[in-house]
């Protein structure tokens, strides 16, 4: 697919923008003052496939000790989610902030949005400019009577309009709502617009499972478009989850590399515990580096025949299966080796 050609941006190394990989973002989700639990997660995060992470700054005492400390647990890219206050800005680029996270026109007059990007630029900092359907603007409701995809584009636009009168344009777009068409139709209208990086999400998704779905529907189908330059998940759950749900995304698209595990829904012609087989799978091969297609298919129906052009798959029996390759029988193997005998296979691969 092609790709919104948008500006690059870079964030403590980390390109975004500009024909730049995808990346997946998340955010911490335990208390700011909670120092310990935070790097924990950080840590976790970052193993789990994490490529930018952001921390809420509520106030001074997370400038002095929660960006220092998460900056030294981790080395992705660190974002500063700031409100209302301006000195928070300023001050977490002094720490050593990769990223800002801000709304320009929420921090107070002219002088401190300059004040902002004087310091985000003598740094090299991008800011994300980060607006949804619940904080627009008194004169852009004004225009539009209530929320529209155009008004959160009118919105996104004014707040980087203000960082742009003071010569600054290292910035990142989101427009983000709850509601899966009103978010495509703002970000479609945003990369007609403008040229500046889209970093795409569902806003308050929901749980894992409906956020998941949502999430899916949205920047999957706006990544179809080559719209987007960064991602995050939002879900209500660990977020860990939004990392490992953002890299499926990216990988079902064939966007990111690494394992696509496709699995029979299974039948009355099933004689093994497919739906456990295919979730150890899916465990298993959760970070093999391999660009592969792998198959778990519960009869010899569905194997060697309808999943013919995954690279490599396993069909379930009486007892037995079959590995196969590209549709070709390697051999028979007892059903409780079958999981080993996979990874065995791909521990010798060979294309």
């Amino acid at each position: 697919m092609e790709r919104r050609q948008a500006r690059q941006v870079t964030a403590g190394g980390v390109r975004i923008g500009g024909g730049a990989p995808l990346t997946v973002q998340s955010m911490l989700s335990v208390p700011s003052t909670d120092i310990e639990g935070s790097v924990r997660q950080a840590k976790e995060l970052e193993q789990a496939g994490c490529q930018i992470l952001r921390i809420a700054i509520p106030d001074m005492a997370a400038v002095r000790q929660l960006i220092p400390a998460v900056k030294e647990a981790v080395s992705i890219p660190v974002v500063a989610d700031i409100h209302f206050d301006y000195k928070l800005a300023l001050e977490s680029a002094a720490a050593g902030i990769d990223k800002i996270r801000i709304n320009p026109g929420n921090i107070g007059d002219e002088s401190r949005v300059k004040a902002v990007a004087d310091a985000c630029r003598a740094r090299s900092i991008p800011i994300r400019v980060g607006v949804n359907d619940g904080s627009l603007e008194k004169h852009i409701l004004a225009k539009y009577g209530h929320p529209t995809p155009q008004a959160l584009v009118d919105s996104a636009l004014y707040h980087a309009s203000l960082l742009e009168k003071f010569d600054f344009q290292d910035i990142v777009l989101s427009m983000k709502a709850s509601s899966v068409d009103f978010t495509v139709q703002a970000y479609q209208a945003a990369a007609q617009r403008c040229s500046y990086p889209l970093h795409l999400g569902i806003t308050h998704a929901g749980t894992a499972r409906m956020g998941l779905v949502k999430s899916a529907i949205g920047i999957g189908g706006l990544l179809q478009q080559g719209i987007g330059d960064t991602l995050r998940v939002s879900l209500a759950a660990d977020p860990v989850e939004e990392v490992r749900a953002g890299v499926d995304i990216l990988r079902a698209l064939g966007l990111r590399r690494g394992v696509r595990l496709i699995a029979c829904p299974t039948c009355g012609r099933t004689r093994i515990d497919l739906i456990s087989l295919a979730n150890r799978a899916e465990e298993a091969l959760r970070d093999c580096p391999l660009d592969l297609t792998v198959a778990v298919m519960g009869c010899a129906v569905n194997g060697p025949g309808e999943a013919r052009e995954a690279d490599l798959g396993i069909a379930g029996g009486k007892g037995e299966g079959l590995l196969f390759r590209k549709g070709k029988i390697l051999r028979k193997v007892p059903e409780a080796r079958l999981l080993d005998e996979l990874l065995a296979e791909l521990r010798q691969w060979q294309p």
